[in-house]
């Protein structure tokens, strides 16, 4: 992701608070369609049609983040952008994922996977104020504008400040990792000196050897185990970079794909894209009917990817295209998903590569706060939910999406 390791930063004590509350309240928005803290509108919307595809399989999730972190709770802050109005910055922290699937009681699917969870939180640049931008209010889930909440929720009552309403996370995602933390490579010590320790031990009695080898032996393990384990952990190094060398081709997209974007809008970075097309792919897979999607534009979706129950990215996004025609840029990406299914009364993980292509004007600034729940109709000056209505139901006008944000006009899947 282009940080610089040798110079972390920890994130500061409330900026980490809601990040934490985030992760800890992640499970129960997928699990049981609970409300999430400080997440924008977009990712409320795509958690809960998550939660819903989920629901109508009759599926039991349970999805427990836990922190691996010899820091425990602490965020690392990553690199950063800004607009005239909001600075965004990447955060992670080291977490494990455990999910267990069930249907009618029966447990169908388990795994626990050591990942490092970016978050990415979003602020108001100091002495600017967004009022008119769309927010959703924190206590009762009403949308209103940032102006509207610091006077108070209409529909609540609730009054808030302007620290109230932000930061807000505005994208997430989960990278699995080869590193382990202090504890983590103690205990896989622990077991393979167990191991090796009674590997000695039958050995000195298939020998019959002496008490002073039974001494020997226990010694001389502790190195040994250090040495299996060390093999070990190499070994399970080696197979996972196999695996993921089909990866090795995104290899130059950001720097590709940053410097010709950058020319178009200077504040553009290649996180806020990775962010946006992961969110977009996201939503329209775990749709009910995609065509219904504002960003939406392709065909309709393999009757197969709506099997998909929970995606995590894989860690790669590669940039095989840019085309300019005019006002509008065409970016066909690949993406590198792990993938859970639901199918057939099976439920299987697999690693998924989709093709997604997206468009978008580039004569208009990157709006880093947009959000498709609620837009003004540029023909009537209407506010709707766009997630519900394609189309402006005041006046019957379509909202041309490339305007403000990235359109998927295509999504097939390898």
């Amino acid at each position: 992701m282009g940080y610089n390791f040798y110079n972390i930063k920890e994130v500061s004590g409330g900026f980490n608070s809601k990040l934490n509350d985030f992760r800890a309240s992640l499970g129960d928005a997928v699990c049981r369609g609970k409300n999430i803290p400080f997440a924008d509108n977009d990712i409320t919307y795509m958690l809960k049609l998550q939660h819903d595809r989920i629901s109508k399989k009759g599926l039991e999730l349970d999805y427990d983040i836990y922190s691996r972190d010899d820091n425990k709770n602490k965020f690392i802050a990553g690199s950063n952008w800004k607009d005239a109005h909001y600075e965004s910055t990447v955060c992670f922290n080291s977490c494990g994922i455990k999910r267990n699937v069930k249907k009618n009681g029966r447990k169908k699917y388990s795994d626990n996977h050591k990942s490092v969870l970016y978050e990415t939180i979003t602020d108001v640049v100091t002495g600017t104020h967004p009022d008119n931008d769309p927010f959703c209010c924190p206590n009762c889930g009403a949308i209103s504008t940032v102006a509207g909440l610091q006077n108070g929720c209409s529909h609540c009552g609730t009054r808030f400040q302007m620290d109230d309403l932000f930061p807000k996370v505005t994208s997430y995602y989960f990278l699995d990792t080869p590193g382990m933390t202090k504890d983590e490579f103690k205990s896989g010590y622990l077991v393979s000196y167990i191991i090796t320790l009674i590997a000695m031990f039958i050995l000195c009695l298939i020998l019959k050897k002496g008490v002073g080898y039974y001494i020997g032996f226990a010694i001389g393990s502790i190195f040994m185990a250090y040495i299996f384990y060390a093999y070990f952990l190499l070994m399970k190094l080696i197979v996972g970079a196999i695996s993921s060398a089909g990866k090795m081709g995104t290899a130059g997209s950001r720097r590709k794909f940053e410097t010709r974007m950058k020319k178009i809008s200077p504040e553009f970075s290649y996180e806020y894209f990775t962010s946006k097309t992961l969110s977009l792919i996201k939503t329209a897979v775990y749709s009910e009917n995609e065509k219904e999607l504002m960003f939406y534009e392709g065909e309709t979706l393999d009757p197969k990817i709506k099997d998909i129950i929970d995606m995590n990215y894989g860690g790669a996004l590669g940039c095989e295209s840019i085309r300019e025609d005019g006002n509008i840029v065409t970016v066909v990406t690949k993406a590198y998903f792990d993938v859970l299914y639901a199918s057939d009364d099976k439920v299987f993980f697999k690693k998924q590569i989709f093709s997604a292509t997206l468009k978008r004007r580039i004569d208009i600034p990157v709006n880093f706060n947009f959000s498709m729940t609620k837009i003004a109709c540029p023909s009537c000056g209407a506010s709707y939910d766009a997630t519900k209505n394609r189309i402006c139901p005041y006046c019957g006008n379509s909202y041309e999406i490339t305007t403000d944000d990235w359109a998927l006009v295509e999504l097939k899947y390898k």
